[in-house]
């Protein structure tokens, strides 16, 4: 499995990783892995959320209980609300990250925090929701490397992967891009 990576430490809802598989896509990480058996695939003929979209096929993903052997030289991030983590605003991305986010009725257990290199926390005024945190997060690392040249910032028309009538709403409406 490659990094930029997510990890879901035992995630309570099928929908919830389905959304973190859709958030991997849009924002270029390219693996998705959880943990537990509150989600079994073997349930589902596909993922909730999974038929919202065409371009999860760029993620690879599966379970596996011991997600941090799949990721052997990656920087894992535990995103987390500690007094110790740093703050997103500032947080500089390592090159090669592994995102763990803890369950949606828990947090990062220690056993796994003890894996993780870096600690960071989204500063937020209320709590947010577990599939938000993870788009948040990968949005971040997006913007900052493309501020900081190491990404390019492509047109809306370049962006666009996948047509889902967006390109047809935006000739009506005259727009040719940048």
């Amino acid at each position: 499995m490659n990094t930029p990576a997510v990890v879901l430490i035992n995630p309570k809802s099928p929908h919830n990783v389905g959304k973190a598989l859709r958030a991997a896509s849009i924002f270029g990480a390219r693996s998705l892995v959880w943990t537990g058996t509150r989600v079994d695939l073997s349930q589902y003929e596909r993922l909730p959320r999974e038929e919202r979209m065409k371009g999860y096929a760029s993620v690879e993903f599966r379970v596996d209980d011991r997600p941090f052997d799949l990721f052997p030289t990656a920087t894992p991030v535990c995103v987390e609300l500690l007094e110790t983590a740093e703050r997103l605003t500032t947080f500089t991305h390592p090159v090669d990250p592994v995102y763990v986010f803890g369950p949606e009725d828990g947090s990062v257990p220690p056993v796994i925090r003890r894996h993780c290199h870096k600690f960071v926390y989204i500063p937020a005024y209320h709590c947010l929701n577990f599939s938000a945190a993870v788009d948040v997060v990968l949005y971040d690392r997006m913007a900052k490397r493309q501020l900081a040249g190491e990404e390019p910032m492509f047109p809306v028309s370049e962006m666009l992967h996948e047509d889902r009538g967006v390109s047809e709403v935006l000739g009506k409406i005259g727009w040719e891009g940048e």
